[in-house]
């Protein structure tokens, strides 16, 4: 279980991503942010599927024991929120609740195409903007996102897997 919980208000969620921008963002950069999500999801042995994402083409993927396909569907629909966006999948979620209304009422926008779910997380550059993008599919969706979270404030504290 991930050691980092998730927060519901769309506030403290945008300082979240605030707080995990990042200096840069290159290939190295990108597998290592993979590398740290695929060490704490095989050592909890989460079955998850991961992928991280770089100006719109991924260049870290794994898939572990107990994923299927339909956690490929969840992944693409989460990387196209955060793409659009610019926000967390989680944030986006969470600020429709907020206002009383959902995602899909609001945009016309829905599943498969996009999944207003925990787990898609914006890597944004300081001084640039989001650059890339980070995703897991498998777990309650507070939980996926959780996960992300916990694996960039490791990266950032200069934890490499």
């Amino acid at each position: 279980m991930s050691t980092v919980e998730s927060a519901t208000d769309p506030a403290a969620l945008l300082e979240e991503e605030g707080r995990l921008a990042l200096p840069s963002l290159d290939e190295a950069d990108a597998i290592a942010i993979g590398t740290l999500l695929l060490a704490r999801a095989q050592a909890r042995s989460l079955a998850v599927t991961i992928e991280v994402r770089r100006v719109g083409r991924v260049v870290f993927r794994a898939a572990l024991p107990g994923t299927s396909p339909d956690n490929d569907v969840w992944i693409a629909g989460k990387a196209a929120v955060v793409e659009r966006f610019g926000h967390s999948s989680w944030y986006v979620r969470q600020r429709y609740l907020a206002e009383g209304t959902t995602f899909e009422a609001s945009t016309g926008l829905g599943r498969p195409a996009y999944a207003p779910h925990g787990g898609g997380y914006p890597l944004a550059v300081r001084g640039t903007g989001v650059v890339g993008v980070a995703l897991v599919s498998g777990l309650p969706q507070e939980r996926d996102h959780a996960l992300i979270v916990e694996a960039l404030g490791a990266y950032l504290a200069g934890e490499r897997a």
